[in-house]
């Protein structure tokens, strides 16, 4: 019986990647062909998944395809973007440092990635276990102290009732709530690929206080770095649009870049487009545009995407430690009003004995 691979381990991370164009680069470098490379790499890949498909990317470059064509049939692995500027290396006689500059745009990729995963966990860890203390809250210590107050005949006060009533309906109903979170769970997947789905959830993230500066700084920090990898490749300015528009995953902008891209196919420039998509800049920043203008102006390619990259990393940077320096307050927030409707309730209904036995 042969072993079935679930779908969450068939996947290349982006460090998987790195290493791979890096080797890639640094074999040719040394005038080792594709073929041969490709069979050195596989000892280096520790993920069975890649491997395979690098074996399948092989016998493809061993049958007289071009190393891009070899990749495009391999479209679950190697991303539109990577291909192009793998096929304008192969076009230019560069293909090794193509594959260097590729590499470490996946790092700097991974490495931003990473930082704003870990910055992150914080928050969630903090909300967790203030989510799981007020479930042992309502399951054991309301129900065990609500039975004071069972045997008393007096009139309990509001928020009594409603801690109560919150126990009691967490306690008698938890598999229907179990089972609407996994219903929510569900949809979720199943409509999370349709285009109005994406849409609506990344206009959502993208307008939260906190989380959606740092999203839209993630955002435009990978758009100057894909952009101009392509671009410095030498691939078109109107197919490095689309190629990226795709790369962000993210429809507004997706939706927002090919609008650009049809205004720059019909003689505008970037900039000019991006202003008149996003009149009030909401999602092309001014400050982001004005290094756009120096590099139509200037040419200066190298320099400007350089800038961009490190511009849109430090607010990224920026923006995480805001996140991060305000979950603790409203976290705190969140549990003293607990707390607070906690012991109104409790001592409230103590009161209310007390007087009625004096």
């Amino acid at each position: 019986m042969s072993n079935i691979e679930l779908p969450m381990f068939q996947k290349v991370s982006l460090i998987d990647k790195f290493n791979f164009y890096e080797y890639l680069s640094v074999m040719l470098d040394g005038w080792v062909t594709i073929s041969e490379t490709l069979n050195s790499v596989q000892t280096k890949i520790k993920n069975k998944f890649f491997k395979e498909k690098i074996v399948e990317l092989q016998t493809y470059v061993s049958s007289w395809d071009s190393f891009s064509k070899s990749m495009k049939k391999i479209p679950q692995i190697f991303t539109s973007w990577e291909v192009s500027i793998v096929e304008s290396g192969e076009t230019t006689g560069k293909l090794s440092l193509s594959l260097g500059h590729l590499a470490e745009n996946l790092r700097k990729s991974h490495d931003l990635r990473s930082k704003i995963k870990w910055a992150l966990t914080y928050p969630i860890i903090i909300f967790l276990f203030l989510f799981l203390a007020i479930i042992i809250v309502l399951t054991y210590v309301i129900p065990a102290v609500s039975q004071l107050f069972e045997t008393s005949e007096v009139e309990l006060p509001l928020a009594t009732k409603a801690l109560v009533a919150t126990s009691n309906f967490v306690i008698f109903n938890w598999p229907v709530l179990i089972l609407l979170l996994l219903t929510g769970i569900v949809l979720f997947y199943g409509y999370k690929n349709t285009e109005k789905w994406r849409a609506n959830l990344d206009y959502f993230l993208l307008g939260l206080p906190l989380v959606g500066k740092v999203y839209k700084n993630y955002i435009l920090a990978s758009l100057s770095t894909n952009m101009w990898s392509l671009i410095a490749s030498w691939v078109p300015v109107t197919k490095s649009l689309s190629l990226t528009a795709r790369s962000l995953n993210n429809v507004v902008y997706e939706t927002h870049l090919n609008d650009v891209m049809h205004k720059v196919s019909w003689g505008q420039k970037i900039v000019d487009s991006m202003t008149e998509v996003d009149p009030e800049h909401q999602f092309f920043p001014l400050d982001f545009l004005q290094m756009l203008s120096v590099w139509e102006k200037t040419a200066s390619l190298d320099s400007v995407s350089k800038k961009l990259t490190e511009q849109y990393t430090r607010e990224v940077n920026y923006s995480l430690a805001s996140l991060t320096k305000w979950i603790e307050p409203i976290a705190i927030l969140v549990a003293w009003v607990f707390v607070l409707w906690f012991a109104f309730a409790i001592f409230g209904a103590i009161l209310k004995v007390t007087q009625t036995v004096s």
